[in-house]
């Protein structure tokens, strides 16, 4: 699985539409529509800016350690999102209250580095609200394994990409339909989670499938498990952490993992923030002091 990230992009989310962001819609039923319908256009890919440069190069540490940014933000409050719907990225521990996983710490990695102080605490919305509010200036950042697409390219800004995933085919063991990978979902129900990039490739990619569109991934899981389904199309992270963490599932991944390349994970900066920089070359310091690894083995090997 592709994790490490070599290099600076400057991107904005689309956050409207199935595509151009995580889902329009705030209630976890889904909807069944053909993967032969319409999937919103991408945009030109946008090229990286003198801006965007700048903060990588101030992002690298210097022999004694330092960081150009380290504190900067003291005495600043920002409003901070996350899904708690997606782990081992952003999730709640067994409590049931209390956020946890990879996003949540690099944001409290984040907080420490530069100084700024969380306002109210990190919100936890689905990714259709999460994604409105930082396009909308709700939100000044968020974390949630929001993959940098194209489509979300036009209405906020980027760091660079921290983690990075391809997608794999999830199926049930009890009724696997000869499914065993991505090359036999024709004529196949296949479940997605909308507005991520495993329902944009299937859009893309599978014309002679039915797709079963889910607000959230947690439904689509249940509709597999109850073999509603017979496939869900999930990132690769995500996919393996609910098989690990969910006992009695009688999910299983088959095939290998595609359309790698496709997922760039990267914190999302609104576009009404000012301190782009600052965080853009935070998350590179962190990236390049082997942070992003740590955070990687600790929750998702």
């Amino acid at each position: 699985m592709k994790k490490r990230v070599m290099s600076v992009i400057m991107a904005a989310i689309f956050a409207t539409g199935m595509l151009g962001g995580c889902g329009s819609s705030s209630s976890t039923t889904s909807t069944a529509s053909t993967a032969a319908s319409s999937a919103a256009a991408s945009t030109a890919a946008s090229s990286a800016t003198t801006s965007t440069e700048e903060a990588a190069s101030g992002a690298s540490s210097t022999a004694s350690g330092d960081f150009q940014y380290k504190d900067a933000l003291k005495g600043v409050s920002l409003k901070v999102g996350t899904s708690g719907l997606f782990g081992p990225f952003s999730y709640y521990d067994s409590d049931g209250k209390t956020l946890i996983g990879y996003d949540i710490d690099l944001l409290q990695d984040l907080s420490d580095l530069l100084g700024f102080e969380i306002d109210g605490g990190i919100q936890a919305q689905d990714y259709s609200s999460l994604t409105t509010s930082l396009s909308e200036g709700k939100l000044d950042v968020g974390a949630a394994a929001l993959c940098a697409t194209d489509e979300r390219k036009e209405v906020m800004n980027f760091s660079p990409i921290y983690c990075d995933s391809g997608q794999v085919v999830m199926i049930n063991s009890d009724n696997d339909e000869g499914i065993t990978g991505v090359d036999d979902l024709a004529g196949k129900k296949v479940a997605v989670e909308k507005g991520t990039a495993s329902h944009t490739y299937a859009s893309k990619n599978l014309p002679d499938s039915t797709l079963e569109v889910h607000d959230t991934i947690t439904t689509a899981y249940e509709s597999l498990e109850q073999g509603k389904v017979d496939a869900v199309i999930q990132d690769g992270p995500g996919a393996a952490f609910y098989i690990k963490t969910t006992p009695d599932s009688k999910l299983k991944i088959v095939g290998d993992e595609f359309n790698q390349g496709q997922a760039p994970y990267c914190v999302a900066i609104s576009k009404d923030c000012e301190y782009y920089d600052q965080i853009s070359a935070a998350v590179q310091y962190l990236i390049d002091n082997g942070t992003t690894d740590e955070l990687y083995k600790k929750w998702c090997e």
